[in-house]
């Protein structure tokens, strides 16, 4: 196993800088194990809930069987996830074919835990270039062919910068969205805007960076999925990280901190990772909506050719006027008899993109 301090091979499907696979792997979630494979490959171990991303059928129906409570701990399963949860897509190293990297999953890596997970291979993303997503084909083939159960992943959420102006960008909306839009973002004249980046010396003042990280826990708190905590240490070496590109969108109502998110520019693109909110100030003023259109402000500004928001709320997203990308999982489960009851019912874990099918049909 190698040093992933050391770890800086090139990696095929990854639009982020290194150092936020590096962090993740020197400081990961709360109860993850962070590896990295000879080849370069991240990995992480962890007790996952299966129910973690499954529908509110399937919920309800395990929920009504009876002695739920009693053996609901069935659902937590030792399993190893390739990849990390601060990229979008999995990173997989180019120096290892796709076929070859499928029979080191099966062999060496799925072995290991009852469960095996690799997450969001992209599918024929506009995000990335033509050999990544041939590399990404090539690897869900080989899986599939050795057994792998494919389970669509989540929508993620970008804007292609191809209007000259926020109001060309309105425009494309529907009236009413673009009324609704417009009266939230009222709540900006009350508002300053202030961009920092990373390494800025004030991200070394130990009381702010307690503060930012209590505005991220707040976020994670109210969210509908609790997957991965993020620790005090990984948000101290990005916000301390002068090389890594990031940068600090702070909104301020006079002297009190509303919200932040930090965002990376990376090959032409503005990737929004982590956002803090203080509520319930930030959802007086507006913040999320405010911070989207900041954001696209700067991507028009600097030239970028895409906004990428992330994959969680694409409800809300969708209504900013955001497309989407989808990704897949490749599961592996220990057990062939668990393997065909996982693969009957893996339409209960493919929400994002029954919602996709719903907003078309």
């Amino acid at each position: 196993m190698s040093d992933p301090r050391r770890a800086q091979v090139p990696y095929a499907c990854c639009m982020e800088t290194p150092a936020l696979i590096s962090s993740f792997l020197r400081h990961p979630p709360v109860g993850f194990n962070a590896q990295l494979s000879a080849q370069g490959l991240p990995y992480f171990f962890t007790r996952f809930d299966l129910l973690t991303t499954a529908d509110d059928e399937l919920r309800a129906r395990l929920h009504s069987w009876p002695g739920y409570r009693l053996w609901q701990s069935w659902l937590h399963i030792d399993t190893c996830f390739v990849g990390t949860t601060v990229s979008e897509y999995s990173p997989f190293p180019l120096s290892v074919p796709p076929q070859d990297l499928a029979q080191w999953l099966q062999q060496e890596c799925a072995p290991q835990r009852k469960l095996t997970i690799v997450k969001d291979v992209p599918l024929d993303s506009p995000l990335l270039s033509v050999e990544d997503n041939r590399y990404a084909q090539a690897l869900i083939e080989a899986c599939t062919q050795r057994g792998f159960i494919s389970v669509e992943g989540q929508a993620l959420a970008y804007v292609p910068i191809d209007f000259t102006s926020t109001d060309e960008y309105l425009s494309r909306l529907s009236h009413s969205r673009r009324r609704n839009i417009r009266r939230k973002l009222r709540s900006r004249e009350a508002l300053r805007i202030e961009i920092l980046d990373t390494g800025d010396a004030r991200f070394s003042d130990e009381q702010w960076q307690q503060e930012l990280y209590r505005l991220y826990k707040a976020v994670y708190a109210q969210s509908e999925i609790h997957f991965d905590l993020l620790t005090p240490e990984f948000f101290i070496q990005l916000l301390t990280d002068a090389d890594s590109g990031g940068h600090v969108f702070c909104y301020w109502d006079e002297d009190e901190l509303v919200g932040y998110n930090l965002c990376y520019q990376q090959d032409g693109k503005l990737l929004d990772k982590y956002i803090g909110l203080n509520y319930p100030l930030a959802l007086e003023h507006n913040l999320y909506f405010v911070s989207w259109f900041v954001n696209l402000e700067y991507a028009l500004e600097k030239g970028l050719q895409f906004y990428v928001a992330g994959g969680t709320d694409p409800q809300v997203k969708s209504s900013l006027g955001a497309k989407f990308t989808f990704t897949r999982h490749l599961v592996w489960v220990r057990n062939p008899l668990l393997r065909k009851v996982l693969n009957r019912f893996r339409h209960h874990f493919e929400s994002d993109m029954q919602w996709q099918q719903e907003q078309t049909s």
